[in-house]
C-alpha cells in the first residue's frame, strides 16, 4: 500500500495482486473473492471502498457489523471473527457467511438459528494450525468429527475451510500453512463425499498473493485497503 494513497486506489492496487497472482498459479481470473477486513473502519471509508467497486466485507463483532450492514445493505457480509453464543441468531440474520465456525455446539446453534428463520447458513470450519492457544478454531486432529456433525444439520452448508496461520514478517513463512489448510480440505472432501467443499480462506494483507498461489477462493484484507487500524 502506498503512503498517501486513497482507499480507492489501494482497492484497484489490492485487486492487480489478486489478478496477477491467479495468473502465476494458472487459475482463471475472478477465481478468488476479496473481503475487506473492515473491523474499526468507520463507514465512510467502508463506502469509499464500495464505490470503488469492492462488494464484499468482514467483520469481526456483530453489534459492529450491525450499524454498518444498515448503513450499506447492498453489500455481501462475511463474519470473521469469534462467534459468541449469545450472538449466534443475530449473526446468522446478519451475515451472508460465518466464517469461524469451531465446535460441534457452534455449528449446532448456527444450524437450529437458520433453520429457524427459513434459511441455510453458508459456513466455513476455522482451523488452528499452529495449536496457537491466542488463536480460535479446531485442531486439525479433530476436524472430521466437525464436519461430520454437519452432514445432518438442515440449517448449514460447510462449504470449506478457513484459517489465519502464525504471524510471520517473511509472507513465505505462511505458505506450509496455507499448503496444509488445502491438503486438510483435500483429504476432508475425499472422507466425506457427500460434502462441497470448493472454498478455503486464507490470506490477509500481509500473505495474500501467497494463499492465492496455494488455492486460496477467499482473502481477507484489511491494512492494504484502509491502511493501518484503528484499535479500540
Amino acid at each position: 500500500m502506498a503512503d498517501g494513497a486513497t482507499v480507492a486506489e489501494n482497492v484497484a492496487c489490492v485487486f492487480d495482486r489478486i489478478t496477477r497472482a491467479e495468473q502465476r498459479a494458472g487459475r482463471v481470473s475472478g477465481s478468488v473473492k476479496l473481503v475487506a477486513a473492515s473491523k474499526t473502519q468507520p463507514l465512510s471509508l467502508i463506502k469509499e471502498a464500495y464505490d470503488a467497486g469492492l462488494k464484499v466485507f468482514g467483520e469481526n463483532y456483530v453489534q459492529e457489523a450491525e450499524e454498518k450492514i444498515s448503513g450499506l445493505p447492498g453489500a455481501e457480509w462475511h463474519m470473521i471473527g469469534k462467534l459468541q453464543g449469545n450472538k449466534v441468531r443475530k449473526a446468522v440474520n446478519l451475515f451472508s457467511w460465518i466464517q469461524t465456525v469451531d465446535s460441534g455446539k457452534r455449528l449446532e446453534e448456527v444450524s437450529r438459528c437458520a433453520a429457524e428463520a427459513g434459511k441455510v447458513a453458508s459456513v466455513l470450519l476455522e482451523v488452528n494450525l499452529g495449536a496457537e492457544e491466542s488463536k480460535a478454531g479446531i485442531a486439525p486432529e479433530e476436524l472430521r468429527a466437525l464436519a461430520e456433525v454437519s452432514v445432518n444439520l438442515r440449517g448449514v452448508k460447510v462449504s470449506g475451510l478457513m484459517a489465519i496461520p502464525p504471524y510471520g514478517i517473511d509472507p513465505e513463512e505462511s505458505r506450509p500453512y496455507f499448503i496444509r489448510l488445502r491438503n486438510l480440505r483435500d483429504t476432508l472432501a475425499r472422507q466425506i463425499p457427500s460434502l462441497e467443499l470448493p472454498e478455503l480462506s486464507m490470506g490477509m494483507s500481509g500473505d495474500f498473493e501467497e494463499a492465492i498461489e496455494e488455492g486460496a477462493t477467499i482473502v481477507r484484507v484489511g491494512t492494504a485497503i484502509f491502511g493501518i487500524r484503528s484499535w479500540r
